[in-house]
């Protein structure tokens, strides 16, 4: 997809949203640790688009945070969209999943033994869709840059772009963040 495709509709989501579209759209978003899934079912002309922001659940706030909260974390709205899928009589395998971000942006001085919440949300993504019975089919995760997705619903193509790569680095406990570049 050299660009979106005139006369569709766009949707951008923000971190933290999630949408299922029904009609062809093109569903964008802007990713940092943050990943995106796309999944589209073609038999329905379905397609949906997830922007989870942290890894897990609390479930220690379960009965505080509402539905739309839940979906700033991976597992909670991988597993909403699958009980969205359900009530419509989607089957797991006929589901494309692609996945994407994750990547890490900021990067910490002195505390490489440490996970960084971009690889948490890659690797919970991962074991969450398996779990649900969905197989990912196309991916591109981690690094050290942000990205840009564009999904078109309609065709199943994913367009990413790449951004400069971030000149910040944050300190890993205390001390001051320096400049890279």
């Amino acid at each position: 997809m050299a660009e979106p495709e005139e006369g569709l509709p766009e949707v951008y989501l923000q971190p933290g949203e999630s949408r299922l579209v029904r009609e062809p759209s093109i569903l964008r978003t802007l990713l940092g640790s943050c990943v995106g899934i796309a999944f589209r079912v073609p038999r329905l002309g379905l397609g949906a688009l997830c922007h989870p922001m942290l890894p897990r659940f609390p479930a220690k706030q379960a009965a505080t945070l509402s539905r739309s909260a839940g979906r700033r974390y991976v597992d909670y709205a991988i597993r909403d969209l699958a009980r969205q899928f359900d009530s419509l009589g989607v089957r797991r395998e006929e589901v494309e999943v692609k996945i994407f971000g994750g990547g890490d942006v900021l990067l910490m001085v002195n505390d490489s033994a440490r996970p960084t919440v971009g690889r948490l949300n890659c690797e919970v993504a991962i074991k969450v869709l398996e779990e649900e019975g969905f197989a990912v089919m196309a991916s591109s995760l981690g690094g050290e840059r942000g990205v840009n997705i564009l999904f078109n619903t309609k065709t199943g193509e994913v367009l990413l772009k790449r951004h400069a790569r971030n000149p910040i680095a944050l300190p890993a406990r205390g001390g001051r963040a320096r400049l890279l570049g």
